[in-house]
């Protein structure tokens, strides 16, 4: 699967934000402020699962040549996000 610029772009600004939640750390900041972005940060990767995944399913669903392997494209992609959760 390739990944488009979007998609590396989103993981590097998820990058910053965790390694901005490392600073705060390190800071001693308060741990309300710390949880809050440690959830945003878990928003996002929930987010980029998902259009990973999705990317995948369509990618996989037009390279199936037939009804079986779009199934089992289709039960791939349903397992990859169960397990992410």
């Amino acid at each position: 699967m390739e990944y488009n610029d979007a998609m590396k772009n989103r993981m590097k600004r998820l990058e910053g934000q965790l390694r901005g939640v490392l600073k705060m750390m390190e800071e001693n900041k308060d741990c309300k402020d710390v949880i809050t972005q440690l959830s945003a940060s878990r928003s996002a990767i929930d987010r980029a699962i998902g259009l990973v995944v999705s990317s995948n399913l369509v990618e996989c669903i037009q390279d199936a040549d037939d009804q079986e392997n779009k199934e089992a494209s289709i039960n791939e992609a349903v397992q990859l996000l169960v397990k992410s959760r």
